[in-house]
């Protein structure tokens, strides 16, 4: 990172954020919690297409979760056929342009991340247990901007 970031993130007691920590203990932090063991064994671009859909601003084409994902056009083709025959999507058409069809996830797919989310809960639930009073207080505080944070990078740019 650049002088320019840090100075302009600010640092230390004065209230301000040091952009290169933060990014640091994110990255140590996602790369635990990816890896939290789970009942739903299915592949990361799979359950990330369920993610996009299901906390996305609803039914998506193909093109923009190919962009999403990052992904190859003929990559998620492939991909949502495979969700789509194990019940997990549905393509309708898109009442916009005939031509187009938008993925849509099923009750079956919101499943996958409900039980995720439940996996990775009691997974945690014993660990922020082990944390001081104060930790968890400190993780409570920041969940607000973290929830924003997530917003606008969600956002388009």
């Amino acid at each position: 990172m650049d002088d320019s970031m840090k100075n302009t993130a600010g640092s230390g007691a004065d209230g301000g954020l040091d952009v290169d920590a933060f990014t640091s203990a994110l990255e140590n932090f996602n790369r635990f919690y990816i890896r939290l063991p789970m009942l739903e064994k299915l592949p990361f671009t799979t359950l990330s297409v369920l993610d996009t859909l299901a906390f996305g601003d609803g039914p998506m084409r193909l093109s923009d979760l190919a962009r999403t994902e990052q992904v190859s056009q003929p990559g998620i083709t492939q991909l949502v056929t495979r969700l789509e025959r194990d019940g997990l999507v549905e393509r309708r058409p898109d009442p916009s342009d005939g031509r187009a069809v938008l993925v849509h996830i099923t009750e079956a797919g919101r499943s996958i991340g409900r039980s995720r989310h439940a996996d990775r809960t009691r997974h945690l639930a014993p660990l922020i247990a082990q944390l001081t009073p104060e930790q968890r207080q400190s993780i409570a505080e920041a969940l607000p901007a973290l929830a924003r944070l997530a917003e606008l990078g969600r956002a388009p740019r």
